[in-house]
């Protein structure tokens, strides 16, 4: 479970340097919004995110390209990174962290299992994506994975800031 001290320090370092932060999501269904969001005065760094659930939505919405979502898949690195960079440009954020996967029970490939996640971050300087699988049910994929990408965002704004 993302802890209370993860998302204060997230709020502390966007706030101290006046930062946004947007969501795209896919696989966590808001769940990465609701945790942000859970947090009071959250409004003055977080402007808003993306659930994308279809092909449609996350091209209509966050700009992801059909070629890229045909050639690699909903649940590729290209497409988290096309999906953070999306809610980045569309909601006018700083930075913005993405989640596409498989949360199950269903849906799993030979080369995509179920638990598969991609998590990615856009920055104006940078991209980062990260590549999971989880062995949890459905509840358990969506809470690791929303957990990781505010990991991952907590890290790379303790590396930008200096914090």
């Amino acid at each position: 479970m993302t802890t209370s001290s993860t998302l204060q320090q997230i709020a502390n370092i966007l706030t101290q340097h006046k930062l946004t932060l947007a969501t795209a999501e896919s696989c966590t269904g808001g769940l990465i919004s609701h945790l942000i969001t859970n947090m009071p005065g959250s409004s003055a760094y977080y402007v808003g995110g993306v659930v994308a659930y279809s092909y449609d939505a996350k091209e209509r919405w966050l700009g992801v390209h059909h070629d890229t979502l045909y050639d690699h898949g909903a649940v590729s690195r290209e497409v988290a990174i096309e999906m953070a960079h999306g809610a980045r440009r569309e909601l006018g954020a700083d930075i913005a962290i993405s989640a596409t996967g498989i949360a199950g029970p269903g849906g799993g490939l030979p080369n995509k299992p179920v638990g598969l996640v991609w998590l990615a971050l856009s920055a104006r300087e940078e991209e980062l994506a990260q590549k999971h699988i989880w062995d949890q049910d459905r509840e358990g994929n969506k809470m690791m994975s929303a957990n990781a990408a505010l990991e991952m965002l907590l890290e790379f704004l303790k590396k930008e800031t200096g914090n």
